[in-house]
């Protein structure tokens, strides 16, 4: 278990019950979930640390998470909707009531219809499985065009965040952050006094700034080390390993606080 930097103390990890984590190039290494991290994300429940994937992932995506993987919620599309399981039935709640909700993606989409004709920006493959945002592929585009494109995604009045994949759009007052900070205070009962000691984050990238903001016991995977120059909130840690494996060791760091 290293870091890039120092390392957090045993003192400062010892009381986290909830490990809030991305999933694209946190979780995920070049796409796939290695044995090591899955095996992680099991420890982790095992050892009484509830994990919740906060993702721009779709409402799809997340489905099949919550009801295969080791989670105690999964909060998608940034913050839209979290999900939870109670013996094999899905829950969704939403930010937004359901015609808020598809009125304002259906008048994104057309939007952005236009606005990426002859870019060569496509929307995500996995965009007919989304209930809230539009995201848009990022493959193949340098940073700057990526930069412009979210700026002028921005100046429509509609919200827009790059990660390692996707910029996820979508129009609403809510993000990765605040439907976090509900879930810990209206779902689990968090006393916000509590919130510092009790939860820690691991994100690789800009659309994790406000996670990074929020949460005090903040981690980066390597794969952040391009990012962290952009960061307005850097994470307090970095690991020295990238993505999924940079997960299993940070999920090693908070299991030997537990003892």
């Amino acid at each position: 278990m290293t870091f890039l930097g120092p390392a957090p103390a045993t003192s400062d990890l010892r009381s986290v019950r909830y490990l809030f984590t991305d999933i694209d190039d946190t979780l995920t290494t070049h796409g796939r979930l290695l044995p090591q991290t899955y095996q992680a994300l099991w420890d982790l429940s095992d050892a009484g640390i509830s994990v919740i994937p906060v993702t721009g992932g779709s409402a799809g995506w997340a489905e099949h998470i919550v009801r295969t993987w080791p989670v105690a919620a999964v909060i998608g599309e940034s913050g839209a909707f979290v999900l939870t399981s109670d013996r094999g039935k899905v829950v969704f709640e939403y930010w937004d009531d359901e015609a808020t909700r598809r009125l304002r993606q259906r008048e994104l989409l057309q939007r952005l219809k236009v606005m990426l004709s002859g870019t060569g920006f496509e929307l995500a493959h996995d965009q007919q499985f989304r209930i809230a945002d539009v995201a848009i592929d990022l493959a193949g585009h340098s940073a700057d065009e990526i930069n412009d494109l979210a700026n002028a995604i921005r100046a429509t009045g509609a919200r827009a965040v790059a990660s390692s994949i996707h910029i996820n759009t979508w129009i609403g007052d809510y993000d990765k952050r605040a439907m976090s900070e509900r879930v810990l205070l209206k779902d689990f009962g968090v006393a916000p006094a509590d919130v510092a000691g009790l939860t820690a984050f691991v994100g690789d990238s800009r659309n994790d700034a406000p996670m990074f903001s929020f949460i005090r016991n903040s981690f980066g995977v390597g794969n952040i080390a391009p990012y962290l120059a952009e960061l307005p909130q850097a994470p307090q840690w970095v690991s020295s390993q990238p993505a999924g494996i940079g997960f299993a060791d940070i999920a090693r760091s908070l299991l030997a606080a537990r003892g």
